[in-house]
């Protein structure tokens, strides 16, 4: 697909005038620093404005920098980062970060191209912060970008299809070549937050509706076509809360897989309906050391994007204090104020919070 150059005018101006009366004054528009930007993108990624800027606002204070970000303890990013989700996310800032000051002098590399030899950097990613940091024509499609581009030209296919999303790619490069790209690639995305919207677009609203396809043929709820959702799935963990002196024993999980790098009250997958002595089989497995169930503590319930959770809670003792396990990167005895400086999920958060207060 290869719109004409009138196509291609009809909107890339009127958006660029329409972002400049009407954008959002978001506190990373605030800001030329290539650092700031990038983190605000990251933490954009399945996040909402409104939930990420106090997030933003915290975290550059904690790590005003590339160096300060690199030179910080892992569990300290994911301390800064607990409550966002998707914790690969900050593995990946901070490993980004370490590269960015060992290979590039502690300065974030202006280009696309260089910037997706980083951990963490797509091809999203890599065009956000090379357009918008950096004024580099570098093209971006995200989720918003490609309604807008759907509509506009009538592109056809599901979400995730290869040909649509080569074709939404190749689009959005042609639109970004002009003056202030990234100004136009968040131009793009503010339209399709607020006015082009997934349901009751605001197309009477809409600066270059005279342009866009999908308007004018009345195709606008039918693009793009919706991706039908998986249901999530259930996964029950039993979680040891195991007390010595005034500490707790505490996990931490391999990096891949769910709440990877981050701590927890040791926990082993069980079936929904597991009896109490599957229960001890699991806990004995994860910690490689025998354990005891003494009493069930109570029961946490958390909606994962993906997962229906239910964390079962256990006091459990054993002959041995367990100090390693091949289940998990460290095993640690801490006291709880010592662990709120642990990087630790919301959801295990909450199910600490709830053994605290049924151990009391």
């Amino acid at each position: 697909m290869t719109p004409s150059a009138a196509h291609l005018a009809s909107v890339r101006t009127p958006l660029l005038d329409w972002y400049d009366r009407n954008k959002r004054d978001l506190p990373w528009r605030r800001t030329k620093d290539p650092y700031a930007i990038w983190l605000s993108e990251v933490m954009l990624q399945q996040t909402q404005v409104a939930t990420v800027i106090p997030y933003w606002e915290r975290f550059l204070a904690r790590f005003p920098t590339v160096l300060a970000l690199a030179a910080a303890p892992l569990d300290d990013v994911l301390s800064g980062w607990k409550g966002l989700g998707y914790y690969s996310r900050a593995r990946n800032l901070h490993r980004a970060a370490q590269e960015v000051v060992s290979r590039f002098g502690g300065k974030l590399p202006s280009t696309a191209a260089e910037l997706l030899s980083l951990p963490g950097f797509g091809r999203y990613t890599s065009g956000a912060v090379a357009s918008i940091a950096f004024g580099e024509q570098a093209p971006l499609v995200d989720g918003n970008v490609a309604r807008v581009l759907s509509r506009l030209f009538e592109v056809e296919g599901l979400p995730g299809d290869r040909e649509r999303e080569a074709t939404l790619w190749e689009l959005a490069t042609l639109l970004v070549k002009g003056e202030r790209p990234g100004d136009f690639n968040q131009a793009l995305m503010e339209h399709g937050a607020t006015t082009c919207r997934p349901e009751n677009p605001l197309c009477l609203l809409c600066p270059v509706r005279t342009g866009c396809v999908a308007f004018r043929k009345g195709r606008v709820d039918e693009l793009p076509p919706a991706k039908v959702r998986a249901a999530p799935k259930k996964l029950t963990l039993a979680l040891a809360v195991w007390a010595h002196a005034d500490t707790l024993l505490f996990a931490r999980r391999a990096d891949s897989g769910l709440f990877g790098g981050l701590w927890e009250l040791p926990a082993a997958e069980v079936d929904e309906d597991a009896t109490e002595a599957e229960t001890t089989l699991r806990l004995t497995g994860a910690l490689g050391a025998g354990v005891k169930l003494e009493a069930m503590l109570g029961t946490v319930k958390r909606q994962l994007t993906h997962r229906d959770l239910t964390l079962r809670l256990y006091r459990v003792s054993g002959p041995l204090r367990p100090t390693r396990s091949a289940a998990f990167q460290e095993l640690r005895w801490c006291t709880p104020s010592e662990a709120a400086t642990l990087g630790m999920s919301t959801a295990m958060q909450r199910a600490l919070e709830a053994a605290m207060t049924a151990l009391k």
